[in-house]
């Protein structure tokens, strides 16, 4: 190492000439602290959607989407993510990721990034639900209505959600009941006369059959979950009976199935069976509300082939943040962004065809979706389809 001066007195060094020959020493490129991990960056990315849901600069309906996002995309990530996983640890794969993780250190690694991840949820919803009440949208449980109110409602169920309710018994003389994907149900008990030993019943929440997950009240911005009426009427289910408790639970199912669409025959058949592969598929993750029954709990997830340890996770609210997109739907134009318009590309502008666009231009770049779709790329298809001299 050379010492030189500068002119105000200050020593610098300059490297020797051997220094400079010496080679930079060599790195390990298959080091895993080079790489990053494709499920934790998944759930990195759920925080920053979560992020934007808590900044207040955003309108409040735009957060409630922000929200429901972040539960729609954790459905997704268990159902595919961690239903591949589960899938490799039961083939006995002990392969590492590039990153140094096994298949269940990547599960057990994932499970507890998102239990705090769970806690933050809750924590935000209680606040945008308190905002809004604010803005005249009030999400009230069935208690806290007018007696005129609940009886309004109690009609409505009765007429539009009853009839397709039906309640499945779980004791030793039925075999358990199917719970399907993403299902949201009401466990219920209800005690035997002269019997220490309650009856258990599941009843499924018909969700997407044209029910909302929040039921309005009249023509008034006051929403109710589904779950709360349903389990406020449950006495059109079980008359004459005494329920004891009712208790909320949702699973999610494996929806990693693999299938070889170059080696099918029949498409369409492929497809039909995925989805009936994915219908009966392992459930992978097991959410209770808070406060559940220990041995209700230890017996679902006995009876659904689940670590009650691992795979259970205790709920603190609201179950199924997704179906928060209905009250990010409301339309109340100054709580939400302003509809978003894409301008014409210049490059196709004042052109009477777009394939004389690209023999001038050589090569058009679009940007989507801040450069319209329809008179680009649909209108690129459009006049591809007329042209005769388009063969393919």
């Amino acid at each position: 190492m050379t010492t030189a001066s500068t002119t105000n007195g200050r020593p610098v060094t300059s490297a020797s000439a051997d220094e400079q020959k010496r080679p930079a020493p060599e790195r390990d490129l298959d080091a895993p602290e080079y790489y990053l991990n494709r499920e934790l960056t998944w759930l990195s990315f759920v925080k920053r959607v979560l992020h934007e849901a808590h900044d207040t600069r955003t309108p409040l309906l735009e957060r409630v989407k922000f929200l429901a996002i972040t539960g729609s995309i954790l459905d997704e990530f268990f159902m595919k993510r961690i239903g591949g996983l589960k899938q490799q640890v039961a083939a006995g794969v002990h392969k590492l990721t590039v990153d140094g993780r096994s298949p269940i250190q990547q599960i057990e690694e994932s499970h507890e990034l998102i239990r705090p991840l769970n806690i933050e949820q809750q924590g935000l919803w209680i606040e945008l639900r308190e905002k809004l009440a604010t803005i005249g949208v009030q999400v009230a449980s069935y208690e806290a209505l007018s007696e005129d109110d609940r009886k309004w409602l109690r009609d409505d169920y009765l007429e539009n959600i009853f009839p397709l309710v039906t309640p499945q018994a779980m004791d030793p003389a039925h075999p358990f009941p199917f719970v399907s994907n993403l299902s949201l149900n009401l466990l219920v008990s209800l005690p035997y006369p002269d019997d220490p030993v309650s009856l258990i019943a599941r009843v499924q929440a018909p969700l997407g059959a044209g029910v909302p997950r929040f039921i309005r009240v009249r023509d008034a911005l006051v929403f109710v979950p589904l779950e709360d009426v349903m389990a406020n009427n449950l006495d059109l289910l079980f008359p004459g009976m005494t329920i004891e408790r009712t208790e909320l639970f949702r699973v999610t199912r494996n929806a990693d199935v693999e299938s070889d669409e170059e080696q099918a025959d029949d498409l369409l058949a492929l497809i039909e069976s995925e989805l009936q592969e994915r219908k009966f598929a392992p459930i992978v993750r097991l959410e209770v509300a808070l406060g559940m029954d220990a041995t209700h709990r230890g017996r679902l997830a006995a009876e659904l082939g689940l670590d009650e340890q691992a795979d259970v996770f205790e709920v603190d609210g609201f179950l199924g943040l997704g179906d928060l997109f209905q009250l990010a739907g409301l339309d109340i134009p100054e709580h939400r962004d302003p509809d978003h318009r894409p301008v014409d590309a210049p490059s196709l502008v004042g052109r009477s065809n777009v394939f004389h666009a690209i023999r001038d231009n050589e090569a058009l770049l679009l940007h989507h979706p801040y450069e319209a779709f329809g008179t680009s790329v649909e209108r690129f298809l459009r006049e591809a389809s007329e042209d005769p001299k388009v063969r393919a």
